[in-house]
């Protein structure tokens, strides 16, 4: 048995309630990932999974896995079709006008040797295009769900700050990293067409950290 949660499971598919501040792949530091958690995930089969897509080491929720090579082949050619739908929870550190849109603001990456790398909106970057709506305001802060279309590297975390007005709560790249332990930025929910067979779709219940802040279920308006 395996003490992280399991939000979906079945032949081909796997789908996991990520801990906030656990990497998917080793650090080049060293310390924990989930890599090294790979044979508990087995769950009695003879291989281990294989991630199939990538959140970011601040971020908590669903992650998809693929049993076998033949699953991951059709998952990752799910995604590039854009026959996944994603829904994050995100608290924007700050009031956020109007109560739902669409940020439409390309991205590329830029690094400096002070600063390391980051994205950046840019006219001649890769398309991003993310929806999201309003859920509830408390103290200040703001809890938005979003959307995202495309899949493009800290995508919410850049739109959050030149879309909506503030950086993510915590977030020590676009915001000043203050306010909570991590970057406020969960995985709520993921849907993955299949077919010939039911969609894999699982749910991640609202972290403890966001229900510190004030936040809970009745938010969400599920």
């Amino acid at each position: 048995m395996t003490d992280i949660p399991i939000l979906f499971e079945d032949g081909e598919a796997l789908v996991i309630d990520k801990p906030a501040g656990l990497p998917i792949e080793r650090p080049r530091a060293g310390g924990p990932s989930l890599e090294d958690r790979a044979s508990e995930l087995r769950l009695g089969f003879a291989r281990s999974p294989v991630p199939v897509h990538r959140i970011d080491t601040d971020t908590s929720g669903c992650l998809l896995f693929a049993r076998n090579p033949k699953a991951l082949k059709r998952f990752n050619a799910a995604f590039e079709a854009r026959q996944v739908d994603k829904v994050y929870l995100g608290v924007v550190a700050g009031p956020v006008a109007g109560e739902s849109g669409t940020i439409e603001l390309a991205l590329t990456k830029i690094s400096s040797a002070e600063k390391g790398w980051r994205m950046i909106p840019a006219k001649k970057g890769k398309p991003a295009v993310t929806h999201w709506r309003k859920l509830a305001e408390r103290n200040g802060l703001t809890l938005v769900e979003f959307r995202p279309e495309t899949g493009r590297t800290h995508q919410i975390r850049v739109h959050a700050l030149a879309g909506l007005g503030h950086a993510l709560l915590g977030d020590p790249v676009y915001g000043n990293g203050s306010g909570a332990g991590r970057t406020m930025l969960h995985a709520a929910a993921l849907t993955v067409q299949r077919e010939g067979k039911p969609p894999i779709a699982a749910q991640a219940p609202l972290p403890a950290d966001f229900a510190a802040l004030g936040f809970d279920h009745a938010d969400l308006g599920v």
